[in-house]
């Protein structure tokens, strides 16, 4: 049985009001200029996402005993510094996998390979993405794009060249329904992965990078699609991940594992290990597990 919708009777607030209430409900406010500059500046109702776990309670709201606004206010600015770092990251793994997917594709396929319905396991949702990739070419103004457009005759540009407009959710799609077994594992082999687990991590990567380039709230998120795990390839791998868990943390642990094959002499984990460090995040709400500092993709 629904709940009746009832009408939205609560009124606007000010910066001053909302500072009142904060402290009503138990939070220390040690400077009101501060919290009415942020508050200004980042919404309190994206703040409030940030403050629930300080929360005691929900219904009525209540904080902690103890509870700063500097320590909502850390947790944002860890949570926006970690979603700019995922997606450095996701740009790169990114990159590298259209690569793939353009090469294999144009050596085992031909230029046009992406044009031809016999390659997809669905046709009907080959039409669809077919659609959308058209219209990605349409809204380019890449001058490589409007080139080949205006000079050849095929009705899309080269394999090799729509693969750098195609969106990374797109493009997770593409090689989901790619339908020559060879050619999908040539693709993860770069990578060293099952051609399952492949096209599970970019369809699971592109809900990440799409929250964090939207500025979603990234940290503690529990994500309704999550990743496959892999079983026996590469043989190490299993054992880093936490199973069952919605949490960010295999994402990590993804994005670690592709960023050392794509970028072997990279810093991002040290920049992530820093991040942590500097912000004092409780990783258990990120899905971290016990002893994690241990296992061989954090050393």
């Amino acid at each position: 049985m629904t709940t009746p919708k009832h009408p939205f009777t609560k009124p606007s607030t000010t910066y001053d009001q909302q500072t009142v209430i904060l402290r009503q409900r138990g939070m220390r406010v040690d400077d009101e200029e501060v919290a009415r500059f942020y508050l200004q500046h980042l919404n309190y109702y994206r703040l409030s996402a940030y403050w629930l776990p300080f929360e005691t309670n929900h219904n009525p709201h209540q904080f902690h005993s103890g509870t700063r606004f500097e320590d909502a206010l850390n947790l944002y600015v860890f949570d926006r510094s970690l979603r700019l770092l995922v997606l450095d990251a996701i740009e790169r793994i990114e990159v590298s996998v259209r690569s793939q997917w353009a090469y294999h594709l144009a050596h085992q396929h031909g230029p046009h390979a992406h044009l031809d319905i016999s390659l997809a396991a669905n046709p009907a949702r080959w039409h669809s993405d077919s659609l959308k990739l058209t219209k990605e070419v349409q809204c380019s103004d890449e001058v490589f794009i409007r080139h080949l457009k205006a000079t050849y005759s095929e009705s899309l540009p080269p394999v090799w060249a729509v693969c750098e407009v195609m969106s990374l959710g797109l493009l997770s799609r593409w090689y989901g329904n790619l339908k020559p077994m060879p050619t999908r594992r040539a693709i993860a082999s770069i990578y060293g992965l099952d051609e399952k687990v492949l096209a599970s991590w970019l369809h699971h990567l592109s809900l990440v990078r799409n929250i964090s380039a939207h500025h979603g709230r990234l940290w503690n998120r529990e994500f309704t699609i999550t990743p496959l795990l892999p079983r026996a390839k590469p043989a190490f791998l299993k054992s880093q991940f936490q199973p069952a868990s919605r949490k960010l943390y295999n994402a990590l642990v993804i994005i670690l594992h592709c960023m050392d094959i794509v970028s072997p002499n990279h810093s991002w984990r040290d920049r992530l290990l820093n991040l942590l460090d500097e912000h004092k995040i409780p990783v258990v709400d990120m899905g971290f597990p016990a002893h994690w500092e241990k296992l061989p993709i954090w050393r």
